[in-house]
């Protein structure tokens, strides 16, 4: 890239980052507190959302979108998690359905659906969790039946993010469940709500308010060949897993923005405590509880800023992106106790933020391929890339 390109894309990240801060200040920050408390989905911030163009961050501008780079959309998801890392999740999940449109889907998938999605005209998700199936992927068993010019599914989908409010999703299945190795027989599609596909309920959860999981049962549900993406079965799960990388990128980004307004709220609340006649600062014991905050944090935003570059470049990057999703996501939940142990009482409090943050950050953990998992793949692509 030419200096002058760096150049206007610094600028551009700078516009953009300072618009979604002042939508964070203006439209977010002050009803956190009671849209949280009540689990409500923030209808209002999601069409200022719209507005921003966040369903289309990282889009094509020839469909609609903002074309920004990862490097560009990780920054924003850390300072919306900053303040409220729900609003990430009603974005993230809509973008992972996009991108896969975008790298695999046909130019005809791309152009009637690429434009409705970056508008937010259209929203939805990633629909890949099964009751009995979440890191293997391949044991799903949600089955497409073809028809002619059609297919018919049924199956149910759990842990489905936007499953009520969205209105497409991007459906892992079966087209040929007899096939080994597994992944050959696995189908993406864009599937549409309508006849057949139902909310069976929304889940409730420890955090991550506001954002709602679903269950999603399909019953005789009729799709249309030409919703399969890419146009050919068998790439179901190459497809998923792509989209994926920018999935696991976001959520170590959230990761990070947790562990920063953690961070944010002890340092401040250490200054304002006082016990010993002095504030809680200034002891040794809370000062190395601050350090070790802060390093992780640092150390996690370096981490993710890699993952992104490595995205950017156009290549895989499964290494990276769980390197980074692995330590930030455990970042988030060490810094929030530890934020909540400085705390004291007071953090044990929904009156204060902490609280909050101690809740969202185990999903981090568990979201996008649990941790345990991540180390598996961050190992295999190490030897992968280090033959002797």
């Amino acid at each position: 890239m030419a200096a002058s390109d760096t150049a206007q894309t610094t600028e551009q990240e700078r516009l953009i980052l300072d618009s979604v801060a002042r939508f964070l200040d203006r439209d977010v920050k002050p009803h956190v507190h009671a849209l949280e408390r009540d689990d409500i989905y923030p209808e209002e911030i999601v069409e200022r959302m719209k507005e921003l163009g966040l369903f289309g961050a990282v889009i094509r501008p020839e469909y609609g979108g903002l074309g920004l780079s990862c490097s560009t959309y990780a920054k924003i998801v850390e300072r919306v998690s900053t303040v409220w890392m729900s609003l990430s999740g009603i974005f993230n999940s809509h973008l992972i359905m996009a991108s896969a449109v975008q790298r695999f889907g046909t130019e005809a998938q791309r152009r009637e659906f690429l434009p409705r999605f970056a508008s937010g005209a259209m929203r939805g998700g990633l629909a890949l969790t099964e009751p009995d199936c979440g890191t293997d992927l391949q044991a799903i068993r949600t089955v497409a039946r073809r028809e002619g010019d059609r297919y018919v599914i049924d199956g149910v989908k759990t842990w489905i993010s936007n499953g009520i409010h969205g209105q497409c999703f991007a459906l892992l299945v079966k087209t040929d469940p007899s096939i080994q190795p597994r992944h050959r027989g696995m189908s993406l599609f864009l599937a549409e709500k309508g006849p057949g596909f139902t909310v069976s309920r929304k889940l409730e959860k420890l955090g991550y308010k506001g954002i709602d999981s679903a269950e999603l049962v399909f019953d005789n549900y009729v799709i249309p060949a030409d919703r399969l993406i890419g146009g050919q079965e068998g790439r179901g799960l190459q497809h998923a897993l792509g989209g994926l990388e920018l999935g696991r990128i976001n959520v170590a980004a959230r990761g990070v923005g947790v562990s920063q307004a953690a961070l944010n709220e002890a340092v401040s609340y250490s200054q304002l405590r006082k016990t010993f006649g002095k504030p809680i600062c200034q002891h040794q014991a809370i000062q190395i509880k601050l350090a070790d905050m802060a390093t992780q944090v640092q150390a996690a935003r370096l981490l993710v800023e890699n993952a992104a570059r490595a995205y950017d470049s156009g290549e895989r990057c499964d290494m990276e992106a769980g390197m980074a999703k692995l330590f930030a996501t455990e970042a988030a939940v060490n810094v929030s106790l530890e934020s909540m142990r400085i705390h004291g009482g007071y953090g044990y409090s929904k009156e204060f933020t902490v609280e909050r943050l101690y809740r969202d950050a185990p999903l981090l953990v568990i979201g996008e391929g649990t941790n345990e998992l991540q180390r598996i793949i961050i190992a295999r692509h190490l030897i992968e890339r280090n033959p002797v």
